[in-house]
């Protein structure tokens, strides 16, 4: 295993994605520094800063493969930033007389901080096209099972009915809301960065702020009131975005664990041979992509702290707290990612049994009909009598092990009330549902708007 298990040969497809692991890739970062800096020559042109002429060699010398990356390398390890050696390395390429123009009125904070917001314009791109599918996935899920009965568990203990298409509405809600979380976190963190030394972008003179407009508008980034080396709150709101959308994915996983057990058997992840397997137990079928979901979810929420403890930064350029950033915030949407086409997979092959989840609602007795029955003695009795009647039958039943609806057929205090057709209607989970439906439809009709 590598120290990051997300980009492990072998581990790595468990944790994350290969389209984010491409994205952080060094390669990745260093084209997307370069297109910054092709970018500033070009707005810098238009603005009479630069030779047209060579701002154009410029923007056909910055590719990656152009470089030494070995020397990049060196320099960073010993400069403690690439941005150098990679301005050196692109003016060695684009010819002495562009090499003078490349980097004009940058800071290296510029330029790494405006390819991290391209990374995270990307990546919030991946991840929001995640959760759509993931959404639509529930909502064939609500359709399918909108009217099939599930026992509702609180504290671990079976409450009340519901419908399994009702738990696939709750799952699915939390995910409607991250998308408009992420359209409005994308804007405020894919913003450009240009402040030269300490943000005044004095080397520039007059023309400092039209640069920085300019440089936003040619990425197709947002463009800030006033440069942000030392304003990360944006940055910090990406993780908490990462972490709020894998503890829905973690609720989701922890919700399917305890249903796949032995003892509940009403869910399955995808079955597939081999999936899930034991070294020393043939029957064993794990939950595995759950666990990785799980697993994913707490290293994000550990992940967050080191995000939201980079804010207060020292004075005009942080010395140590910016570089902390990239230890968390990549990892922090890598394994975002990672759980949602675990989700994903998960959702879109569940297997769903019916005839178990109707045995359940069975197994403790009928006792998950109390509250019904106690509903439909509140009419004749009160809601304080019910609810006095229905806690002594249901002490009864529970003492002598024997089903709810054999106690109450020998009561003569329920006999008063309630006729024998009227108990059997009290005592069908399919009559007492509520507005699961209505709650399950709405749901997947918000979901369905989604795109």
């Amino acid at each position: 295993m590598s120290i990051n298990p997300s980009e492990s040969k072998i581990w790595g497809d468990l944790f994350s994605t290969d389209e984010m692991r491409e994205l952080f890739s060094d390669r990745a970062q260093l084209q997307l520094m370069l297109d910054v800096e092709a970018a500033l020559a070009r707005v810098q042109a238009r603005l009479g800063l630069v030779p047209a002429q060579l701002a154009e060699t410029i923007t056909r010398a910055a590719r990656v493969e152009n470089l030494d990356l070995a020397r990049i390398a060196a320099s960073t390890a010993k400069v403690g930033y690439p941005v150098v050696s990679l301005v050196r390395e692109l003016g060695r390429v684009a010819g002495e007389q562009a090499a003078r123009y490349i980097h004009l009125g940058a800071t290296t904070q510029d330029i790494l901080d405006t390819a991290l917001s391209l990374q995270i314009r990307a990546a919030l791109d991946l991840i929001r096209a995640d959760i759509v599918a993931l959404a639509h996935g529930f909502a064939r899920l609500i359709h399918r099972y909108r009217a099939t009965p599930l026992a509702g568990r609180t504290h671990l203990q079976q409450a009340v009915p519901i419908t399994f298409g009702f738990k696939c509405a709750v799952w699915a809600t939390p995910f409607i809301a991250h998308v408009d979380r992420l359209d409005a976190v994308s804007k405020r963190a894919c913003v450009v960065q240009f402040g030269g030394a300490a943000g005044t972008l004095a080397a520039l003179g007059v023309q400092g702020p039209a640069v920085m407009d300019a440089l936003a508008g040619e990425l197709g980034l947002n463009a800030p009131p006033i440069p942000w080396h030392v304003v990360r709150d944006g940055l910090a709101e990406t993780a908490c975005l990462a972490g709020l959308i894998s503890g829905s994915l973690g609720k989701f996983a922890v919700d399917v664990v305890l249903m796949a057990q032995t003892e509940v058997a009403e869910v399955a992840e995808p079955y597939e041979q081999g999936r899930g397997g034991s070294s020393t137990m043939p029957q064993k079928r794990n939950p595995v992509a759950c666990e990785y979901i799980i697993a994913a979810t707490r290293g994000v929420h550990a992940l967050v702290p080191a995000m939201l403890s980079a804010i207060a930064q020292e004075h005009e350029r942080s010395a140590g707290l910016w570089q902390s950033e990239a230890l968390a915030l990549p990892q922090c949407l890598a394994l975002t990612a990672g759980a949602l086409r675990q989700a994903r997979s998960v959702v879109d092959g569940l297997q769903v049994d019916e005839s178990r989840m109707r045995a359940n609602l069975a197994a403790d007795l009928g006792l998950i009909m109390a509250e019904a029955l106690s509903a439909a003695l509140v009419p004749k009795l009160g809601r304080a009598a019910a609810h006095q009647i229905v806690s002594r039958l249901c002490g009864i039943a529970v003492k002598s092990r024997r089903d709810l609806a054999d106690v109450l057929r020998n009561d003569p205090e329920v006999a008063r009330c309630l006729s024998a057709r009227e108990i059997e209607q009290a005592l069908e989970p399919g009559s007492y549902l509520g507005s699961a439906m209505l709650f399950a439809d709405r749901v997947a009709q918000r979901v369905e708007g989604l795109r």
